[in-house]
């Protein structure tokens, strides 16, 4: 019987372990001493130690090793490229088939949870920079991260987001068939033992200006971990009728309603080859599409897509035609038509639909205008994590581009490293 579910928008697509696969799992570790798996985790989570706590019988040991070393242990568990990470690295490659960490960090949080294994006040004894006052602006992976590491630190951190809820990316930007919301809530919740403090509704750059928080607010340093929300869209005829949506606008109505509430019934045209364009598609026929359709200027092969999520939708019934590059889009009398280029040069398409989706990419919000700190030819923040403003600082999407949530996380790590040096040469107790 297939792992993958296909069920509804919100019901989550594949299963974990239960207790006792996980122990059938974690008993083919061959527990190197040197685990090459734990080398190949950005974010430094340490599978090795942890699968070694799973495999006897210990899985609060285990959530406690995730936990220390990534503080979005359960989302990882999710959305983690493992195949080309920690399980590419797995020496048991040699033999057979890797471990199946992402599982069994994912078996390990669920039974934090399960268990009520997170504790209020968690945090570990003042250190390096206690009693510092840090700001983090947006609330997704990189800003998490940076102030679980500040707050283990001792320093006081509030992150702030400018949307109703915390996650950032995580929360409006990935389908819950991947990610249920539910883990989201649960590793911000261990966040907020740490005595992280959280405060949505607050636009810092437009309604808060990093000058009221350094000097008005009294905070010794600033964050600035705000993803990537311009959407990217084709300088092509239509896409500025009705119904044309950028993907991160898509996705985030489908999770704010818990699908997307026009798709029922539709025809729904997604372009593009990556992670975010499966997520299109999927939330689409999951929302009740009659039909939906992925088209990229590519091939299959070329697609930046993991082949898992590829294989996924195409179990959805959703259809992919290569080597396709939108060039218009067009009203009809009937709704819209996508109109595509062949990569030949010479064939067109043609699609009758009622919505069609950008999944081409997205950018970084006016970071010069709203933050006062330079940036880059493509409007990315300039930082190492340091920015040319002296007590702001920056790292993940808005610094290096769209990547992997684990590698937001461990920018995000490398950030606090940064502010925590920083507080300490001024002296900040």
């Amino acid at each position: 019987m297939s792992e993958v579910r296909r069920e509804s928008y919100s019901s989550e697509a594949v299963r974990g372990f239960d207790h006792r696969t996980a122990m059938e799992e974690a008993a083919r570790c061959l527990l190197c001493y040197d685990a090459p798996c734990s080398e190949g985790c950005p974010a430094g989570t340490d599978p090795g130690k942890f699968i070694r706590s799973i495999r006897f019988r210990n899985p609060k040991g285990a959530a406690e090793t995730i936990r220390e070393n990534n503080p979005l242990g359960g989302v990882c568990a999710r959305v983690c490229p493992y195949d080309k990470l920690c399980e590419e690295a797995c020496s048991r490659c040699g033999i057979d088939r890797p471990i199946e960490i992402g599982k069994l960090q994912r078996y390990a949080i669920e039974q934090e949870e399960a268990f009520g294994m997170v504790e209020a006040g968690s945090a570990s004894a003042p250190a390096a920079g206690a009693g510092a006052k840090v700001a983090c602006v947006g609330a997704g992976p990189a800003s998490i991260a940076c102030a679980a590491e500040l707050a283990r630190a001792g320093a006081r951190v509030t992150v702030y987001e400018r949307e109703e809820k915390p996650g950032g990316v995580l929360t409006y930007g990935i389908t819950p068939t991947r990610l249920p919301q539910k883990v989201v809530d649960h590793d911000i919740a261990a966040v907020r033992a740490l005595g992280v403090e959280f405060e949505c509704g607050v636009n810092v750059g437009a309604g808060v200006s990093v000058d009221e928080l350094l000097t008005g607010r009294g905070f010794d340093a600033v964050f600035l971990g705000t993803g990537l929300w311009a959407p990217k869209i084709p300088d092509i005829p239509g896409t500025d009728l009705d119904n044309v949506y950028a993907a991160a606008d898509f996705l985030k109505l489908a999770r704010v309603n818990g699908g997307f509430p026009d798709a029922e019934g539709k025809t729904v045209v997604v372009i593009g080859g990556g992670d975010v364009a499966m997520d299109c598609a999927a939330t689409a026929q999951l929302s009740g599409a009659k039909k939906t359709a992925i088209w990229y200027r590519r091939t299959i092969a070329e697609a930046p897509a993991d082949m898992s999520e590829i294989r996924y939708v195409t179990e959805l019934g959703i259809g992919i035609s290569e080597n396709f590059a939108p060039a218009a889009v067009e009203k009809s009398d009937n709704g819209l038509i996508a109109r595509f280029a062949g990569r030949d040069g010479a064939s067109e398409a043609a699609v009758a639909c009622d919505i069609v989706v950008f999944a081409v990419g997205q950018g970084a919000e006016d970071a010069r205008a709203a933050f006062a700190v330079s940036t880059d030819e493509k409007g990315l923040v300039a930082a190492d994590p340091a920015t040319d403003r002296e007590g702001v600082f920056a790292a993940g999407d808005a610094v290096h581009g769209g990547k992997t949530v684990v590698d937001a996380v461990a920018k995000g790590k490398e950030a606090a490293a940064a502010i925590l040096a920083y507080l300490n040469q001024k002296g900040v107790k």
